[in-house]
């Protein structure tokens, strides 16, 4: 073990406080505050001069946190956390080791390791939020959607809104010769994946991926096509889409600007979904293990102080920074702190649209990263047929939590978090319908979930 020398100058300087006062009460704050910095046990870390990579979302919060409150510097970490302009910089930026990790699409890792896109091998030991996703389209084709969706006795619209809404629009748009025009933020991402579900599932084909048609194009009846973040609403704005699916706070600067209104969240498609992750290299964690469990520490107590209601005004503050996400203050509370807006003053309590620790969701279940590849063979970036027993060995080159259970037993140990907080599983959640269309998910038997959905491919033969 080793102690940072600004934390023993710390220390130092509250002893000499401690000695220069009289006061009991001054007294007994400074020697809690003692006791505090001295709980971590800080790891002989191999490279502590670290540069970590974001784009701006709200999800990359743990990230900020971690920093901003310290908890990297607890572990004896020197951080740098840079904005990024896009997810494929983001990728190759960790894969040529210009950035120690970043914050990532949870399918960008798993891709690498499937062979889709650019390969390479890279891990996950940390799951960074829950749900924090929307669908967003046009006031127009809201207008034209509107009709078709349910009202409750006071006529606002029923939610979950489903696409079976938005078919009208579509066929409309076929019938008068235009194509209808969606966006995502990258071919893995769960953005794409979960857009594709919430159509499919109303019986509106997405479109197929090939190894000529990499725009997932094939038989498409809605198009769509990649659009970084930051960039969603004034494409929006521009007529370019007419609508798109994108994590906060953009669903909601929509709303703001009074050009869009978000239709339904991700938490609607697959509650308690996961979405970011932070990844690395696997040669960084082989040559740099116990740096890679004191990142997980850090980040672990960052996903459990942004789930205290109560400091959720404070990082929206944070959030809110330059050098972080950058939106206003009022865009980002709207989702961060227990409510979400849709159409322009219909605002809802939704108070997991973000979570960050809650329901184990800093743990990297083999289960959640499983849907992904599922979501992959689906659509035709897996081209092939595989077995069942594939798309788990898949998963457990690329999830480690054996790094997250070290990190967390650590925590533990330091009265960071309860021993209750560390799951008992194989790495499986149970089987689940929490979907809008209330499909069952066995991550166990992933064959019979692609077999399920009537568009997409088909794995008849299970193996």
């Amino acid at each position: 073990m080793k102690t940072l020398l600004s934390k023993s100058t710390f220390i130092l300087s509250l002893a000499v406080l401690l000695f220069a006062c009289g006061e009991s009460e001054k007294k007994e704050t400074v020697e809690k505050e003692i006791a505090e910095v001295s709980t971590t046990k800080t790891l002989e870390i191999e490279k502590p001069q670290l540069t970590f990579g974001f784009i701006k979302l709200t999800d990359m919060a743990p990230l900020a946190i971690a920093k901003e409150k310290g908890f990297f510097e607890d572990e004896g970490l020197f951080v740098s956390v840079e904005a990024q302009s896009n997810w494929k910089n983001v990728l190759d930026r960790v894969i040529d080791g210009q950035l120690d990790g970043s914050h990532m699409l949870a399918g960008q890792p798993i891709a690498a390791g499937a062979g889709f896109g650019r390969q390479a091998k890279l891990v996950t030991a940390f799951s960074m939020d829950l749900n924090g996703n929307g669908i967003t389209v046009s006031n127009d084709v809201w207008s034209k959607m509107k009709p078709n969706v349910p009202k409750d006795s006071d006529g606002k619209p029923i939610h979950p809104i489903k696409a079976e809404a938005l078919k009208p629009v579509i066929d409309q748009y076929k019938t008068d010769g235009k194509a209808f025009k969606m966006g995502m933020v990258f071919p893995v991402s769960t953005h794409n994946y979960e857009i594709r579900y919430w159509l499919a599932a109303a019986g509106i084909h997405p479109g197929m991926y090939t190894a000529d048609n990499v725009q997932g194009q094939i038989d498409a009846e809605v198009l769509l096509s990649v659009t970084p973040p930051p960039q969603m609403p004034a494409t929006l704005e521009a007529g370019t889409i007419f609508g798109y699916c994108v994590g906060e706070p953009w669903n909601q600067q929509a709303v703001f600007k009074g050009i869009g209104v978000p239709v339904v969240t991700n938490y609607d498609i697959w509650k308690n979904n996961p979405e970011k992750v932070f990844v690395m290299t696997e040669k960084f964690v082989e040559e740099n293990p116990n740096t890679a469990i004191a990142v997980t520490k850090a980040l672990i107590r960052a996903g459990k102080w942004l789930d205290e209601p109560s400091n959720r005004a404070e990082a929206v503050k944070i959030l809110s920074m330059s050098q972080y996400v950058g939106a206003d203050e009022a865009v980002l509370a709207n989702s961060m702190t227990g409510t979400f807006e849709f159409e322009k003053g219909d605002k809802r309590d939704m108070p997991d649209f973000n979570v960050f620790y809650k329901y184990n969701a800093t743990y990297p279940f083999y289960s959640d990263g499983i849907w992904f590849l599922t979501q992959m063979r689906r659509w035709g970036q897996i081209p092939e047929a595989k077995s069942a027993d594939w798309y788990a060995s898949t998963i457990k080159d690329i999830y480690r939590p054996d790094i997250w259970k070290k990190a967390a037993t650590l925590l533990v140990e330091e009265g960071n978090i309860p021993a209750t907080d560390i799951p008992t599983t194989d790495g499986y959640k149970p089987a689940t319908t929490d979907f809008i269309d209330g499909t069952m998910y066995d991550a166990k038997d992933p064959i019979s979930y692609i077999n399920s959905f009537k568009i997409g491919n088909k794995d008849k033969a299970a193996q």
